[in-house]
C-alpha cells in the first residue's frame, strides 16, 4: 500500500476576518492553524453544522478567498467556539492565495516543509470538489479533501451479491470511504450493505458501497476498502463529533 503523505497545518494564530454568505459584515475570528484541506477557527458565534455552507475569510489586507466548508468538529472553550472546519470545495486558485499568504508571512515554517517534501509549491488551476475526492483505494491521492479517522466502531455487513451477512469492525472512516476487518473473504467490487453503529450516537448509520481492496491478515480475519456510492457528509460527521 502506498504510503499516504499528510498536509501540515501551518500554525498562524492569528487575528482574522470571516463572512458568512447571507452576512453582510464581516467579524473578527482567530486562526489558530490552515492547509489546503482545511482550517482551525475560534468564533463568537455559532457556525451552521449537519450542512456545506459558504465563507469567505480574510486573512490579511492582501489575502482573502472563499471556500465551501463543513464543520468537522465543534469544542466550548470558556464560552467560545473552536470549529475544525472542511474545505469541501474550493479553487486552487484560492489554494495558492494561502499558499503566498504563508509564504508572505511565515517563510520559515514553509521552507522547512519544502526541505521535508511534504508541500508542493503551487497547484493547478482546477476545482477540486467533494465528488470527485479519492475513494477507498490502496493508491490514495493527496488531494483528497476529507482525511482518514482510525476508529473502531462495530459494524453488520450485507453481501448483496449472496445474501451473507457478517459482522465485523471499523478501521478508519471518512465521508467517503472505509477501512474494515471481518473474517469472511470480499472480492474486489462485491456490493454491500453496512450498518455502522457508535455507542451513544442513536440509531446504526446506514451506507452502502463496495469493495476497493482486500488483503488476508493473519488466517482468519481480512482487512478491505469500501468506497461509499456517495460522500456521507451529515451521517459521517455526527459520528467523528464529540
Amino acid at each position: 500500500m502506498q504510503e499516504r503523505r499528510r498536509f501540515m497545518r501551518w500554525q498562524i494564530n492569528r487575528q482574522a476576518k470571516f463572512r458568512l454568505e447571507q452576512a453582510v459584515q464581516e467579524a473578527f475570528c482567530q486562526i489558530k492553524d490552515i492547509n489546503y484541506k482545511g482550517v482551525q477557527i475560534v468564533v463568537n458565534t455559532k457556525l451552521p453544522e449537519d450542512v456545506a455552507f459558504r465563507l469567505n475569510l480574510r486573512l490579511s489586507q492582501e489575502c482573502s478567498f472563499e471556500a465551501e466548508v463543513w464543520v468537522a468538529w465543534r469544542k466550548v472553550i470558556s464560552g467560545v467556539n473552536h470549529y475544525g472546519l472542511y474545505f469541501s470545495k474550493i479553487k486552487d486558485a484560492d489554494k495558492n492565495k494561502i499558499y503566498d499568504f504563508v509564504y508572505t508571512f511565515f517563510p520559515n515554517d514553509l521552507h522547512k516543509e519544502r526541505l521535508a517534501g511534504q508541500y508542493p509549491a503551487k497547484v493547478k488551476e482546477v476545482t477540486v470538489d467533494i465528488k470527485n475526492a479519492a475513494g477507498a483505494t490502496e493508491k490514495i491521492d493527496d488531494q483528497r479533501i476529507f482525511e482518514r479517522f482510525p476508529v473502531r466502531y462495530p459494524v453488520r455487513i450485507l453481501n448483496l451479491d449472496n445474501g451473507n451477512e457478517s459482522a465485523g469492525q471499523t478501521v478508519d472512516i471518512s465521508a467517503k470511504g472505509l477501512g474494515l476487518t471481518c473474517d469472511q473473504e470480499l472480492s474486489l467490487r462485491t456490493p454491500l450493505e453496512i450498518w455502522l453503529q457508535v455507542p451513544h450516537k442513536g440509531e446504526p448509520l446506514y451506507l452502502r458501497g463496495e469493495v476497493a481492496w482486500s488483503k488476508a491478515v493473519g488466517s482468519v480475519n481480512y482487512h478491505f476498502g469500501v468506497g461509499l456510492e456517495k460522500a456521507e457528509l451529515m451521517g459521517i460527521s455526527r459520528f467523528l463529533r464529540p
